[in-house]
């Protein structure tokens, strides 16, 4: 008898099924198998918050596949990921299958493993376990919260605010807090300070550098040198003063390493670190997760990458500590293990950290088996991992302060590295050690010492504008403030940007004004419900849930009432009152003051109007109040489109040359976007054209690198063999952006999917996909080319090259073979018209020589009779016509033979 298995992928399918042997069948269900439909009425409040599930056919036939394995087995193992959504997928799965009856003397477990190799497997095999209800409660309670205020919000911004996309309960919130600093950033107004630098000599000769900090007996605090007049007053006080050393002060501190990665702060780490984007760090880590092949067997290089959780297993630990021992000695080895304790209020959640599964898989030891960002990527978290278990780095602090006996006092301070400790292997900080302050080493100082004072210096500071939030510090600040969960960040932050709502510039979030707008309604007129506290309050009922604490439906009816009767309200609501809200909140930011002092707000059209925020059909613009006898307008700064770009300097850029050629590879701007270029023209050969890719969605030509472009003008490229096929599958770019290819088979790659660096795990994953809606037959006996199946809008046909044959009626995919595809498409294959040519004539296959000729024949006889004006003409022409016409024109639609034509005819 043959086990059942369920997870989520089908690369991790393969793997795992290799673990268990054959008396275990794993299958994948491709992700969540159904879900609530993007309709009103899926979540009804009414009725207790019933939720209608849909599966679509994806979905349906997965399950379908899953059903028919079942028949015969004992049990059926649910191993989906584990955390939230894992329960949830597994939950789907079991309700599909007993609305299927499929589960009729079929023993249901739930196994989850941490990390994809065999020891992990086969323990989490020996200990199942039930579903975990609540927390599939408290999937339930967020899934139907996202909902009702997405559905519920969304339509009021479209009717109170035309040209919004949408709301949502955690995005909103998130949008808000972009815009608030942008904001602050606005409305701040630097302040000047100065800070006084001296350059003292103790009596050996030996200079170090020193601060001003008391003057005139006084503390100095930040402004207290406010302009130059008391800087300079000061800086002629320490001039004439004679220091000696009024203190000496060493002390020795220690820098303990930082706990292992969570989802929050692998994202946080790997954009500071290496630039990723948090959903380009998570799609490489669910890559790492998943595993590559090393000695013929496929490995998963780090545990679960959703977690919130910073503790380690026992195993994993003694792992680390022996891989440090025989790496570095056991100096760099703490007399007992280190424990960490998690911060998740959610304990359901709090799983192992993120780490190698196996210690001795260095960097160097598996990077050749990975692609750059992948090596980058596991180089983090390994070197992490290890640092969060050696030895603390020790430091020597000194400072010293010195006198001249009349009020004034300066301070220098330095430090050495007594000790590096787990600063040998991970720093958090970016720069180098030797030029870090805390690096600086003073010279032998002793109390009493007469020093001399040699340059100083007065210098001039301003104060600066809080930053604008990276995805890594808007993470942070979300985390901190309890807003969403790590493993819904990712995606929160990719909504804002595909709805215009914000930008990236310089790896730093930049409102658009059309986020401003939506941010300026909601807070006006729902601020309860962008509220951080709010927010972040409903986030722990929904933890308390997963506890076992709360009742799911009793957090809903709550929100609910509330939530509700605040939408009712604004359905009374005025777009003037609308306008007029928003125009008070962003005023400042549409009409910042101006350098003359004249008003802002004049029109500079008419002179007398006063111009201010409007809302059209079509969005928000600004317009003068004398309409329609001025009828001044202004678009916002930015409608929702793509932002200018200012990179290229007379519309190109110099990357580089190319390492083979030497030729120059440029990137540059033309009609129809941006593009890399490698070489220029040739005057003398205008047919020569050189080689030119277009840069992909989600490429940044700021950030653009030469290997980039490189690997742009390389494309296509070979991903990989398919594992079972031997077949060739391939990456490149197309008509409609990057794609995969497995013989006639293509896949477009998702938002965050690389073309230059997506694994073979990925693209089998997307092209098993199309695979739903595409069947390889095999090669036509003609020429060899693939001949395919494929689901239609009007039914499933077969396809070679361009031609196209409806399947009869009732055929599914599955059951069509290439003998009869052949014979299908020599009697009724359709030649494909080409795109763009929407009104043109469908070409029909090739036809004996006759068939056109007798067409020929035809059309001057019904031309003439058409063209007969005489009634008697006319009734006679109608039988004929009745006659010839469905012949005719069944000739016309379909592959005619001889004797069918002279029967038309």
């Amino acid at each position: 008898m043959t086990d059942i298995v369920i997870v989520e992928s089908p690369s991790k399918a393969k793997t795992i099924n290799k673990y268990l042997g054959d008396s275990y069948k794993v299958l994948a269900s491709f992700g969540h198998v159904r879900d609530l439909p993007a309709k009103d009425g899926s979540v009804r409040p009414d009725e207790d918050f019933a939720m209608l599930w849909e599966a679509d056919e994806r979905g349906q036939k997965h399950m379908g596949e899953i059903a028919r394995a079942l028949k015969g087995a004992g049990t059926l193992y649910l191993a989906t990921d584990p955390d939230r959504e894992g329960e949830a997928i597994s939950w789907h799965v079991r309700a599909m299958l007993e609305d299927k009856n499929a589960l009729k003397g079929v023993n249901v477990l739930r196994v989850t493993f941490n990390e994809i190799t065999k020891s992990a497997v086969t323990a989490a095999m020996a200990a199942p376990r039930a579903l975990d209800q609540p927390l599939i409660e408290a999937y339930l309670a967020r899934r139907a919260l996202d909902y009702l205020v997405g559905f519920t919000l969304s339509p009021v911004l479209w009717r109170k605010l035309p040209g919004s996309r949408s709301a949502g309960r955690v995005q909103s919130v998130a949008l808000r807090l972009i815009c608030e600093r942008e904001a602050e950033i606005e409305v701040f107004r630097p302040r000047e300070y100065w800070t006084i630098e001296a350059g003292m000599v103790t009596p050996s000769g030996a200079p170090f550098p020193a601060r001003l900090t008391h003057y005139q007996g006084k503390k100095l605090d930040q402004f207290d040198l406010g302009d130059e007049a008391k800087a300079l007053a000061a800086k002629q006080a320490v001039e004439a003063g004679n220091f000696t050393v009024a203190a000496v002060e060493k002390k020795r501190t220690r820098r303990n390493p930082p706990p292992p990665f969570i989802t929050s702060t692998l994202q946080q780490e790997a954009s500071r670190k290496l630039g990723f984007s948090s959903q380009q760090t998570m799609r490489l880590a669910q890559q790492l997760y998943e595993g590559v092949e090393i000695g013929g067997e496929t490995v998963g290089l780090i545990t679960y990458m959703r977690t919130d959780g910073v503790t380690l297993a026992k195993e994993a630990v003694a792992a680390l500590r022996a891989q440090i021992k025989g790496d570095f000695g056991p100096d760099y080895l703490p007399a007992a293990p280190r424990e960490y304790v998690s911060k998740a209020k959610n304990a359901q959640e709090a799983h192992e950290a993120i780490r190698p599964t196996d210690a001795s898989l260095k960097p160097e030891r598996v990077a050749r088996m990975l692609s750059s960002e992948q090596a980058r990527l596991y180089e983090l978290i390994y070197k992490r991992a290890m640092a969060c278990q050696m030895q603390a780095a020790e430091l020597d602090q000194t400072s010293v302060d010195m006198t001249d006996g009349k009020g004034q006092t300066l301070r220098a301070t330095g430090s050495v590295l007594a000790f590096d400790g787990f600063l040998r292997l991970y720093r958090e900080d970016l720069d180098d050690p030797a030029e870090d302050d805390d690096a600086r080493i003073l010279p032998p100082i002793g109390k009493d010492d007469p020093l001399k004072t040699a340059k100083v210096e007065a210098n001039q500071h301003f104060t600066q504008p809080p930053p604008r939030f990276s995805e890594a510090s808007l993470v942070k600040k979300m985390e901190e403030l309890g807003i969403g969960r790590p493993s819904t960040y990712a995606s929160i932050l990719g909504v804002l940007r595909d709805r215009n709502y914000v930008r990236l510039e310089a790896r730093r979030f930049i409102p658009e004004d059309r986020g401003r707008l939506v941010t300026a309604f909601l807070t006006s007129f729902f601020s309860r419900y962008v509220d951080t506290g709010f927010t972040a309050n409903l986030e722990e009922q929904l933890d308390e849930i997963a506890e076992g604490n709360a009742q799911w439906r009793d957090v809903l009816r709550a929100f609910w009432s509330d939530f509700s009767e605040a939408v009712a309200q604004t359905k009374e609501l005025k777009i003037s009152d609308v306008i007029d809200a928003l125009d008070a909140d962003l005023g400042p930011h549409f009409f910042p003051a101006r350098e003359d002092g004249s008003d802002p707000r004049s029109c500079p059209a008419c002179g007398t109007g006063r111009i201010g925020l409007k809302l059209g059909r079509f969005g928000s613009f600004i317009g003068c109040s004398n309409y329609p006898t001025c009828q001044y307008t202004r678009k916002l700064a930015v409608d929702g489109g793509e932002t200018p770009d200012d990179t290229l300097k007379d519309g190109m850029r110099l990357l580089g040359q190319h390492p083979e050629t030497g030729e120059d590879i440029t990137l540059k701007r033309g009609p129809y976007g941006l593009y890399v270029q490698q070489g220029e023209p040739d005057p003398a050969d205008k047919k020569a054209k050189p080689k030119r890719a277009s840069l992909t969605r989600g490429m940044s030509p700021e950030t653009l690198t030469l290997e980039d472009a490189l690997g742009l003008l390389s494309l296509p490229r070979l991903v990989g063999l398919h594992p079972e096929t031997g077949q060739k599958i391939e990456a490149a770019v197309g008509r409609f952006g990057p794609y995969v290819k497995m013989g006639a088979i293509y896949a477009s790659l998702d938002r965050d999917d690389d073309v230059l660096h997506i694994g073979l795990n990925r693209a089998m994953d997307l092209i098993g996909k199309k695979q739903d809606s595409i069947r390889s037959l095999g090669e036509h006996p003609k020429d060899k080319e693939p001949v395919v199946a494929r689901k239609g809008r009007f039914g499933p046909y077969a396809q070679w090259g361009n031609m196209v044959a409806n399947l009869p009626k009732g055929t599914e995919l599955t059951d069509v073979t290439l003998d009869e595809a052949v014979a299908l498409l020599a009697e009724k294959g359709k030649v494909l018209a080409p795109r763009g040519r929407k009104g043109a004539a469908k070409k029909t296959a090739k036809k004996p020589a006759t068939a056109p000729t007798a067409k020929a024949k035809a059309r001057p006889a019904v031309k003439k009779a058409a063209a007969a004006k005489v009634p008697t003409a006319k009734a006679a022409a109608k039988p004929a016509a009745k006659a010839a016409a469905k012949p005719v024109a069944k000739a016309a639609a379909k592959p005619a033979t001889k004797a069918k034509v002279k029967a038309a005819l």
